[in-house]
């Protein structure tokens, strides 16, 4: 075995362990009703919400909103070709222990769409409007997390979706 399969395998393992003990918080009542409603607003309802907020509230609103609509776009397009390219099972479709949480929106795991789009979101949105970070941050922690906590994601899918947020949300304020 090559090194580098050697250090796939341990990823491999150390993904299935954290998202394994993630998904275990299920037992708990009221965690996975909490996880499945951060979730279904992290299917797009949070931030199309938080667009429209600052629409009515804020005048200078309109060129964040269209610059978060943008990120938002381009987060979809890696996300979809991503998903198409690397077609890698969901936690709990490959590993009988991981229970799956909530219903998902597509098939493939990685990378966690989810994340992407929090992270790519909040990026833009907390160039614009700092004083957001108490909300936007937890938001977005929560909904990294629940995707695991469901099972329907390993971590390395999710810190993939991060870091790709990280970037599309960083490129598109480089771009403006």
């Amino acid at each position: 075995m090559s090194r580098l399969d050697s250090a796939l395998e341990r990823v491999q393992r150390w993904d299935a362990h954290v998202c394994l003990r993630c998904n275990r918080a299920l037992r708990y009542r009221a965690l996975p009703q909490a996880c499945r409603a951060i979730s279904r607003l992290g299917d797009g309802i949070f931030w199309y919400a938080l667009m429209l907020v600052l629409l009515l509230l804020r005048e200078d609103a309109v060129q964040p909103v269209l610059h978060m609509a943008g990120a938002g776009l381009a987060c979809t397009t890696i996300y979809k070709l991503l998903k198409q390219g690397t077609l890698r099972p969901r936690p709990y479709q490959v590993h009988a222990s991981i229970a799956r949480g909530a219903s998902p929106l597509d098939t493939y795991s990685f990378p966690s769409g989810h994340t992407l789009h929090a992270v790519g979101f909040s990026v833009v949105a907390l160039a614009y409007y700092p004083w957001l970070a108490a909300l936007l941050v937890p938001f977005t922690l929560l909904t990294a997390a629940s995707r695991m906590v469901l099972g329907l994601h390993y971590p390395s899918d999710v810190l993939a979706g991060a870091a790709l947020g990280i970037f599309v949300g960083a490129a598109s304020l480089a771009l403006v």
